[in-house]
């Protein structure tokens, strides 16, 4: 019998790598609650400036795994806990990690495309992916799993909103990440959830999306200087 961490590996994971992201960051910013803006912006958080006028474009990977501070911390790793581990149970392990990293990076670019002079960090664009890509699992399937898919649905819905509403009212969340991940992870679920063979043209359909959106917004970060 696999133990609790080999049953949901992927998940485990993740989150592991968030926490020791976190503890780095904290240990030079020399606070465990709060961390340093120029800390995370030398371990690699997302500003268009760096991005886009010294081609520090790994900014967009590794942005994932910061946070600013215990809460927003303790939120994310939550969220994927509760969403991580039923998306390893319907998709493979490969469509997982491609949902997870692609809506991380849709949602940094979305978030570059909104707010380019920002310093950008979390988690959630790809976690929002992950819950995006359940409500794609559920539509796909909601003929044979009727009752729970429309339970998951209206739970759907409901975070959705809340999301939305905490957004609207707290400036410091990105909206625009959550969004950007929320739609590559539901167009992942969805092509996935007809067949997992589609990963790789999910991978390079993302891939030249991203490089699509990052050639526009270079161009457009290079008019306004």
């Amino acid at each position: 019998m696999r133990n609790a961490f080999s049953s949901f590996n992927v998940t485990n994971t993740l989150i592991l790598l968030n926490l020791i992201a976190y503890l780095a960051t904290a240990l030079f910013s020399a606070n465990l609650v709060e961390m340093d803006t120029r800390v995370l912006v030398s371990f690699g958080a997302l500003y268009g400036p760096l991005i886009f006028g010294y081609d520090e474009w790994w900014r967009l990977l590794s942005a994932m795994f910061l946070h600013g501070g215990m809460t927003h911390l303790l939120m994310n790793m939550f969220s994927l806990y509760i969403v991580g581990r039923p998306a390893q149970i319907y998709f493979e392990k490969r469509a997982f990690l491609a949902i997870y990293f692609f809506a991380g990076l849709i949602g940094a670019v979305a978030s570059l495309a909104v707010h380019p002079q920002s310093v950008g960090i979390g988690a959630s664009g790809a976690i929002f992916g992950i819950f995006g890509a359940l409500a794609g699992f559920f539509l796909v399937h909601r003929e044979r799993i009727g009752a729970q898919s429309k339970m998951f649905m209206k739970n759907f819905g409901v975070i959705i909103a809340l999301n939305v509403l905490l957004g609207l009212s707290i400036p410091s969340i990105d909206m625009s990440a959550h969004i950007g991940g929320l739609a590559a992870g539901l167009i992942g679920g969805v092509l996935l959830s007809y067949n997992p063979r589609w990963w790789l043209f999910y991978s390079v359909s993302m891939v030249l999306a991203v490089c699509s959106a990052l050639f526009y917004l270079q161009g457009s970060y290079a008019s306004v200087l």
